[in-house]
């Protein structure tokens, strides 16, 4: 990770749906975080708290409401030509969640991974093509001949290696990993992350890792974001989250974790979340603020003042 190059800078970015309606959701409502080129930001959150809307929002698979996105310093959202978006849409590759419902059930594994290199003119020709696709199946752990299979032929951790290895045959420089693992058996599941370790050792990649296990979340990730009903809670190196947890909507979701010692398990009282503690005056400002090196928590002046005071 180059803590010194922002690869992508998100500025107060906001999704809402049916806006100025009495049913507008504000899915992602004013979030900002900078990921750095090579690390993986892991964001994590109950369903519905708007971390997958913040990364198809970020990746243009929806228009934001409000805010920039800056990817290498060019904002994502701004006017662009077909050729700009082609380039950027190459940089920036997404993994999704579904290995089921991703890949085209009609398209052999072939033409599945090669339609980026396709559509970008990467191959000089068929035998090109053909050898690219190869080396890709073997890089995500597949055989060479699975190339002319459909996807039904695969179980879901499979698919879901061929879906990472069409996102990598445009060579991205960064990756949006949205639930990549939910959908897998559990067996499955650190052989996936172990994979994706490895590509982004060899490859140089940068990841944004969307999740709701915190355990898996934790391996995988340098820092991680919390999610709570659009707004971005807290925000940390992965290891120190995990011991100094700040914000309680944080400190509820670790303890939710379960324990491999069931004695311990048995014993352990879980942390509940209840947002009414939080009880702000008219006009006081509430914003990400940094109570210690790298570690920002959503408080208000006051709340600042009595975690700083808590973690001397």
């Amino acid at each position: 990770m180059n803590q010194n190059e922002k690869l992508l800078e998100i500025k107060n970015l906001k999704q809402y749906f049916n806006k100025g309606t009495a049913s507008e959701v504000r899915a992602v409502d004013g979030i900002s975080f900078d990921i750095y080129r090579g690390e993986t930001l892991g964001l994590v959150g109950e369903s519905g708290c708007g971390k997958s809307t913040t990364g198809r929002t970020i990746i243009r698979l929806y228009d934001a409401t409000d805010g920039e996105v800056l990817f290498n310093g060019e904002n994502v959202h701004g006017k662009k030509s077909k050729k700009q978006l082609k380039e950027f849409n190459r940089k920036m590759q997404m993994i999704f969640q579904d290995p089921y419902a991703s890949l085209n059930p009609k398209m052999k594994v072939a033409d599945i991974i090669a339609e980026g290199i396709d559509i970008h003119g990467l191959a000089v020709s068929a035998k090109a093509r053909k050898e690219r696709v190869e080396e890709l199946l073997e890089t995500v752990g597949l055989n060479k001949e699975h190339a002319n299979r459909y996807p039904h032929e695969f179980s879901g951790g499979q698919r879901q290696r061929i879906g990472i290895a069409r996102a990598l045959a445009v060579k991205p420089e960064f990756i949006i990993a949205d639930e990549p693992i939910s959908a897998l058996d559990v067996s499955i599941q650190a052989q996936v992350v172990n994979l994706l370790k490895k590509l982004q050792k060899e490859k140089g990649l940068t990841y944004l890792f969307i999740a709701h296990d915190l355990s898996m979340v934790k391996y995988i990730s340098d820092r991680i974001g919390v999610m709570y009903f659009g707004k971005l809670v807290e925000l940390a190196p992965a290891d120190e989250l995990y011991k100094n947890p700040l914000h309680p909507y944080t400190q509820a979701l670790l303890s939710a974790i379960p324990l491999p010692d069931p004695e311990t398990e048995r014993t352990r009282v879980r942390k509940h979340y209840d947002p009414s503690m939080h009880q702000y005056k008219e006009g006081e400002e509430v914003k990400m603020r940094e109570i210690t090196s790298g570690h920002f928590v959503y408080c208000s002046e006051r709340e600042y003042e009595q975690y700083r005071k808590n973690d001397q």
